[in-house]
């Protein structure tokens, strides 16, 4: 008796969360649907960013021009958002793991994959040279 209870408990919450999940997925395509509009700036879904010139519903396709006078007819599926003008998406801040990061070395030698400096090079080739004589 208590295990059906927990399971019509189970499923109850189960559809619940799936009705929501709907209505909450409608609202977004439906707000989506108002901006997209000729004119809009959009970003597709594999990251292409593009002025909307139009929608074909009937084809399910939009044109998307791209670069000036560079037209791509895409399916408008990919339409994944409208782009804002003042908020940018791409962030132009250099982050600390773009800084260099010193040369690992395993016995004096760089490690496999590393950067190594020019100068830092070419004192690495004199040590060489001394060794070898």
């Amino acid at each position: 008796m208590g295990q059906e209870v927990i399971l019509i408990v189970i499923v109850v919450a189960f559809a619940a969360f799936m009705f929501y999940n709907s209505r909450k997925r409608k609202k977004q395509q439906g707000e989506l649907a108002t901006k997209m509009v000729p004119g809009a700036r959009v970003m597709l879904s594999f990251g292409l960013y593009g002025t909307l010139l139009s929608v074909d519903d009937e084809k399910v396709t939009a044109d998307v021009e791209i670069a000036p006078g560079t037209v791509v007819t895409v399916h408008r599926q990919t339409l994944s958002r409208v782009v804002d003008d003042s908020a940018s998406d791409i962030e132009t801040t250099a982050t600390p793991e773009d800084e260099a990061k010193p040369v690992a070395e395993l016995n004096g030698e760089p490690v496999y994959g590393e950067r190594v400096d020019n100068d830092r090079l070419d004192e690495t080739d004199a040590t060489k040279r001394k060794s070898d004589d």
